[in-house]
């Protein structure tokens, strides 16, 4: 059931060898019963840290005071951490100190989520204490013990909770649920990085709809409250079936799909394109993009006469919401700068004209028009089905369009003209603003003709905009 790389086992028979215990325990055994691959095998032994440096050759004290040490095998780091007791939680979220025990069953009973809390070795098999394995069959997140406490001593672990909700597809207890509800406002003692892993890794999973559990608990208000009011924007128009909060949650899911378009490099891009397309990076553009596209509409809402719902300006009101939010949850500047774009600009679709979209590439910006086509695509497709055809007609042609200008290398940044700055000054035109307003007159001028976009006929239109200055 549990198939132990080679280098894990090696560290068990050593463990065992020198009289000590040694299991694999956690996320590695959970995934094993269900046939998932771990990402990472975690140990846990009776030998104290100090035992630990003392039989392998190579170690590295990556958390020596709350027992933990990193043993080094062929360049592979494997944590392996001490039996402890945690001690007090002041802070909710880590034990002012913690107490090393030869048990392995005090160590397991103050771990998270009974899933979570299963340990293994070869000679013993799976050391199953509180009934995992039962839950894992059910689909179910339970806590270890008392709800309460686990959540007391860890507040970061009610978000956990959610999150494997997430990606196991599994359902919440019913005792472990209300606790959540109950201590949801301790989450403002979590730091706001741990908060934003949490949430990225519930977006990314098999269900980013368990999003709606940390609204109906409680735990958004606190890093985005936002989130609420979009639940309660229904859009009562000819395109929405759903209110603004459920329709964004499946523009998620399937932006999460779409974005393997990206991943394997067939979304219509040329090669070489230097757009940054790790999974990592795409995926969370992606999934953060999809949930805020329409963060802007709930302040934007009017009703005409037969009541039907608009929501003019609601990107542009958006993109503001979008960049305070990614600012709040700390992402770096380029993720906050590439959301806050896609929000901005994820209402302007293909409309026939070919300099419109070169206009659209100068002011988006060439690297965020591939993920803007998947956010594209995957609101329509979380839209109601009328004229979704034509819709998604117009987005191939734009995406298609889009392909053609960067193969055939017309202009839409400065970068792309054919006369620079130093062009420029050596002119005469004076060092300073004015340099960078001839040269945006001038990308005007071939964005509406690319054909123009010759160094003579351009410094003879940079001349004139000397004269009339």
């Amino acid at each position: 059931m549990v198939q132990i790389p080679e280098k894990v086992e090696y560290i068990l028979d050593i463990l065992k060898a020198n009289n000590y215990e040694g299991y694999v325990v956690g996320g590695c055994v959970r995934d094993s019963v269900l046939g998932r691959i771990p990402g990472d095998w975690d140990i846990t032994t009776s030998a104290k840290p100090e035992e630990v440096k003392k039989i392998f050759r190579k170690t590295v004290d990556t958390g020596i005071e709350h027992g933990t040490v990193t043993v080094i095998l062929g360049g592979e780091g494997f944590e392996v951490t001490t039996y402890r007791v945690d001690g007090k939680y002041e802070d909710h979220r880590h034990p002012t100190e913690v107490e090393f025990t030869p048990d392995l069953k005090e160590d397991l009973k103050r771990r998270d989520f009974t899933i979570n809390a299963m340990a293994y070795n070869p000679e013993k098999g799976i050391v199953d204490l509180f009934d995992g394995i039962k839950d894992l069959k059910h689909c179910c997140i339970r806590c270890v013990g008392e709800p309460e406490e686990r959540f007391s001593e860890d507040a970061l672990r009610m978000l956990r909770g959610i999150r494997f909700a997430g990606q196991l597809d599994f359902t919440i207890e019913e005792h472990t649920l209300e606790a959540i509800q109950k201590q949801s406002a301790s989450i403002g003692k979590v730091s706001v990085e741990r908060i934003r892993t949490e949430i990225t890794k519930l977006l990314l999973s098999k269900r980013p709809d368990k999003l709606l559990l940390v609204e109906k608990t409680g735990l958004s208000e606190d890093f985005l409250p936002e989130f609420s009011r979009m639940l309660k924007t229904a859009q009562n128009h000819p395109h929405h079936s759903f209110d603004v909060g459920h329709h964004s949650l499946l523009v998620v899911r399937n932006a999460r799909e779409l974005g393997e378009k990206l991943r394997k490099k067939e979304a219509g891009i040329p090669q070489p394109y230097d757009g940054d397309f790790s999974t990592e990076k795409v995926d969370t553009i992606l999934v953060f993009a999809a949930l805020l596209h329409d963060v802007g509409k709930p302040p934007c809402k009017t009703t005409d006469e037969k009541g039907v719902d608009h929501f003019h300006g609601h990107a542009e009101v958006g993109s503001q919401m979008a960049h305070d939010i990614m600012r709040r949850l700390r992402f770096d500047n380029d993720t906050v700068n590439m959301v806050t774009k896609i929000v901005r600009f994820h209402e302007r679709r293909y409309a026939g004209s070919r300099k419109a979209m070169r206009r659209l590439m100068s002011q988006a910006g060439v690297e965020v028009m591939p993920y803007l086509f998947i956010i594209q695509e995957a609101d329509v497709l979380s839209q109601s089905e009328y004229m979704r055809e034509d819709k998604l007609t117009h987005i191939k042609e734009g995406r298609r369009v889009f392909t053609e200008i960067l193969r055939q290398k017309e202009a839409v940044c400065l970068q792309d003209l054919e006369v620079t700055g130093k062009d420029l000054l050596d002119l005469g035109v004076p060092r300073g603003p004015q340099v960078g307003k001839v040269l945006r007159e001038l990308l005007d001028i071939v964005i509406d003709s690319p054909v123009k976009n010759n160094r003579k006929l351009l410094l003879t239109e940079a001349k004139k905009r000397i004269t009339i200055e």
